[in-house]
Order: structure tokens, then C-alpha cells, then sequence
């Protein structure tokens, strides 16, 4: 789950940069090569419509950097609770494995000090 919000938060920022590159600080930019009185989506639309396309980019990239977080931390909280999971059940099974082997191990050292 962390690679694919890494993925899009990558995607995401290649289109924010070819969004940046096609604007001109002063409204112009690729849009200006597009101006005609009578385009329904004339200069000024355009760079409205990128502007908007901008700001929603950052948005996204600024969520899915956030959720990313939670993902990676409780990603991490699994596998450090799975491990110590783990560590305990493999220090209960020896200890148990001990238990057995102590009594065997007296009884065969009482019948060897017996005979």
C-alpha cells in the first residue's frame, strides 16, 4: 500500500511540474498561443483552469503524503508487534521445551545415581 501512494504521489508531482512549466508568471505561457476572442476556453480560462489544476495537484500530493505516513507507521507498528509476537512465543516454546527436558534429565541421573 506504501508503494502505490508513493507512486501516485510521484505521478502526481511529474503533472504539477508540467502544469508549473505551462505557465507563464503573468498569465501567459503555452496558454497565450491559444488566445482568440470567440474559444470557449480562451487564454484567461486556461490559465484559470491551471491554476485550479495546480492547487488541486499540491492538495493531492499533500494528502496522500499524510495518509502515506499513517500507512508506513502502522506498517511498521505490525511487523515491530509481530516480531516481538514472535519473540515471545519462540522464548515460551524453549522455556517449555526446558521444562520437559529438566525432569526427563533428573530422572535418568536419579536412576544412574540409583543403581
Amino acid at each position: 500500500m506504501y508503494v502505490l501512494l508513493t507512486i501516485l504521489i510521484v505521478i502526481a508531482a511529474v503533472l504539477l511540474t508540467l502544469l508549473v512549466l505551462v505557465q507563464n508568471s503573468k498569465g501567459g505561457g503555452l496558454a497565450a498561443g491559444f488566445s482568440s476572442g470567440n474559444q470557449v476556453m480562451g487564454a484567461p480560462k486556461t490559465a484559470d483552469f491551471l491554476e485550479k489544476a495546480s492547487w488541486t495537484l499540491i492538495a493531492i500530493i499533500v494528502a496522500l503524503s499524510i495518509v502515506a505516513v499513517g500507512v508506513k507507521k502502522s506498517e511498521a507498528a505490525a511487523s515491530v508487534e509481530g516480531s516481538v509476537v514472535a519473540g515471545q512465543a519462540q522464548e515460551e516454546l524453549e522455556a517449555a521445551q526446558a521444562a520437559q527436558a529438566v525432569p526427563e534429565f533428573d530422572a535418568e541421573v536419579a536412576e544412574e545415581l540409583a543403581e
